[in-house]
């Protein structure tokens, strides 16, 4: 299982990498039950969450450098 860099570096919590959706599409990054979404970790917003999800397994994306 992968966690999100920057919610452990940002929010010193270990999250496990997920597909998340916005209103600018499906991206990878982290949530928390209790707060809700933590850090958005892909540079990129994917068309589908299909697509995202590929990108997860495939290590097919961009880790952002900062939130």
């Amino acid at each position: 299982m992968q966690y999100g860099l920057l919610a452990k570096r940002w929010c010193n919590v270990e999250l496990p990498l997920r597909v998340l959706k916005s209103q600018s599409g499906y991206y990878i990054g982290t949530h928390s039950d209790e707060d809700g979404p933590m850090s958005r970790e892909s540079e990129e917003y994917f068309p589908t969450q299909q697509a995202a999800q590929v990108a997860l397994e495939e290590g097919s994306w961009t880790q952002k450098p900062e939130p």
